[in-house]
């Protein structure tokens, strides 16, 4: 799903990926973008076809929410994935998709705030980022330090330098790329 900035394709793998583990979503979302490539594709479709596909991903409101949010796309959008409050409006979108498409797909300088990005802030910063005060001061932070010509490229970085690096247990600090400017590391917490 990182080949290309198609909004429709980010709609799809965060969608496919919430709850879900990237190694289980690969050979869904293959499947999915091979027999429906564009939004279109989804809102001609019926539930029942749709559910067979997401058969074994669960969550299937998921599903639900996509196919309403591609009927919506189609019949208010002229079938382009729109950006904003209307991107907001879509069932389903809340603001860690609507974070990550805005930034991926439109090249909108908003921070993604997941568990990955929530966890390499706290190190980073040395403070916890849990509440939803303190949460609402992470995205302050971020969108203060967010990359403003590749916000996509940036929070992708964040997100994947929690999942391979910053891990939960046995952070591998050693090869982190920002461990010289992380709290955490500097005051072995």
């Amino acid at each position: 799903w990182r080949v290309d900035t198609d909004p429709y394709r980010i709609w799809i793998s965060e969608f496919m990926l919430q709850q879900t583990q990237v190694k289980t979503v690969i050979p869904y979302y293959n499947h999915w973008m091979r027999d429906f490539p564009h939004v279109q594709d989804v809102a001609n479709k019926n539930i029942n076809v749709l559910l067979k596909y997401w058969e074994g991903l669960g969550y299937y409101k998921r599903l639900h929410n996509i196919k309403n949010a591609a009927d919506m796309i189609m019949s208010e959008h002229n079938g382009k994935i729109p950006i904003g409050n209307e991107l907001r409006a879509l069932p389903g979108i809340g603001d860690y998709i609507y974070s990550a498409i805005s930034s991926i797909a439109y090249n909108e300088p908003v921070p993604v705030i997941d568990g990955n990005v929530k966890r390499v802030s706290s190190r980073y910063w040395g403070k916890t980022f849990n509440t939803q005060p303190e949460i609402k001061n992470l995205f302050i932070l971020l969108s203060q330090n967010i990359d403003k010509k590749l916000p996509g490229d940036f929070n992708q970085a964040l997100m994947d330098l929690g999942r391979e690096v910053c891990k939960p247990k046995q952070p591998l600090c050693e090869i982190c790329p920002i461990s010289t400017f992380c709290g955490s590391y500097q005051n072995n917490t």
